[in-house]
């Protein structure tokens, strides 16, 4: 008997966690230590959870066994819309808070509540493949709007209008960007918010990096600008308060909620099939958004984020046939290799190649669906020397690599 996989799930792929992740995981087993910078989990790197998030943890322990409303526990929907207050996003109330097991949890909900097979989506060029992924399993179609490198990694908004089509529902904005650290400034996300309303699209606006920016960058959040549109904008805890474990993200509603009542209620009933997400989670993001202090330290110059990043663009930029835009937030870089000069033309293939020979997993750029396989995504969590000692690795390699005797994938 031959079991096969849906038919959806031919166009869902998530190769950050994939097969050169899955072969780091077997040197692992055999006894080789792998530096994992392919996905931000600040907790491995030594990054602590704040008190008062690890005290509301332990305090609510016993108050956590039952579930929770589907939507999640009252007052961390109350500390979610006062948050969303204070950033200037309208019309949230908690009723239009809605908790998940991450954003990515939510991410899928909305896309499932939204989506009928053929619809539309605009997604960013390089994009965190989540959200293609998401669209393509929901039965959409993910339309990809380039990003400019040559312009600090903006989207290309003449790009972008022109994928608008009569079955467009939805454009995705992330923004702190993931994977290129880009931060948009407010006439970019004015011109988004303009064809949104021209062609009545649904915004959904990915901000769970809003609270990691450097170099005095200000976010705005899209829902701040638009007060006449349906604005659903995700967020969570995962890496400003280091408890990705926890599985705690949020998506709120906010805007003008006139014609949503059918969606919302789609939600609902979503949210309710997966019962509620992790309660003891729930209790920790009052405290999490009273109290900012811990990521504060990390980010400000001197910190202990903003001098990785630093030191990780410098030596970047160092190497011969590497080239890498400044991270502006959050907690990767997107470099680009130079294929004439390196002889690369396969980024799967010089990861894994990487990973073999210097025990360093990174990922490669395809898999945010750029369309040219010449770059990867690094994480710069990892403490200061330690940081140095893989970007030797990564020269040292470099300078010797001839992909032409790699072994296959």
């Amino acid at each position: 008997m031959q079991i096969r996989r849906s038919d959806r799930m031919n166009d869902v792929k998530y190769d950050l966690r994939g097969p050169i992740s899955q072969e780091a995981e077997r040197m692992e087993r055999s006894g080789i230590e792998i530096i994992k910078l392919n996905t931000g989990n600040p907790a491995e790197f030594g990054f602590e959870t704040p008190e008062p998030v690890l005290r509301a943890l332990r305090e609510q322990a016993h108050m956590a066994a039952a579930y929770s409303t589907s939507k999640g526990i009252w007052d961390a929907r109350e500390a979610v819309a006062e948050y969303c207050e204070r950033r200037g996003i309208p019309g949230v109330s908690p009723e239009h808070v809605y908790t998940g097991n991450g954003v990515s949890e939510m991410i899928m909900v909305s896309l499932q509540a939204l989506l009928n097979p053929g619809d539309e989506v605009l997604v960013p060029c390089p994009d965190y493949p989540l959200w293609t992924g998401s669209v393509n399993m929901c039965g959409g179609r993910a339309m990809h709007y380039l990003c400019d490198e040559q312009r600090d990694w903006q989207p290309n908004l003449e790009h972008m209008r022109s994928l608008i089509s009569p079955r467009t529902r939805a454009i995705v904005i992330i923004n702190p960007n993931n994977p290129t650290g880009a931060v948009y400034p407010r006439e970019t996300l004015e011109q988004i918010v303009q064809m949104a309303r021209e062609h009545e699209l649904l915004l959904l606006s990915d901000e769970i990096y809003d609270r990691l920016l450097m170099d005095g960058e200000q976010h705005i959040p899209t829902a701040s600008l638009a007060p006449d549109l349906p604005v659903i904008t995700y967020n969570g805890l995962s890496k400003s308060h280091q408890i990705c474990g926890y599985r705690c993200g949020w998506m709120s509603v906010g805007g003008n909620l006139s014609g949503m009542q059918d969606y919302l209620d789609g939600l609902i009933t979503l949210c309710s099939m997966r019962l509620c997400s992790n309660v003891l989670a729930q209790a920790a993001i009052r405290p999490a958004l009273e109290d900012s202090s811990g990521i504060d330290a990390y980010i400000a110059p001197g910190g202990r984020l903003h001098t990785q990043r630093s030191i990780a663009h410098e030596m970047l930029n160092e190497i011969d046939g590497v080239s890498a835009v400044k991270s502006r937030a959050g907690l990767y870089m997107f470099p680009k290799l130079d294929g004439e000069l390196l002889g690369i033309h396969d980024d799967a293939q010089f990861v894994l190649d990487f990973l073999r020979a210097e025990h360093v997993l990174l990922t490669h750029g395809s898999s945010y669906l750029w369309p040219k396989r010449d770059h990867f995504r690094i994480v710069y969590l990892p403490p200061e020397q330690q940081l140095i000692d893989v970007m030797g690795r990564l020269k040292r390699f470099l300078s010797s690599y001839d992909q032409r005797k790699s072994m296959a994938i």
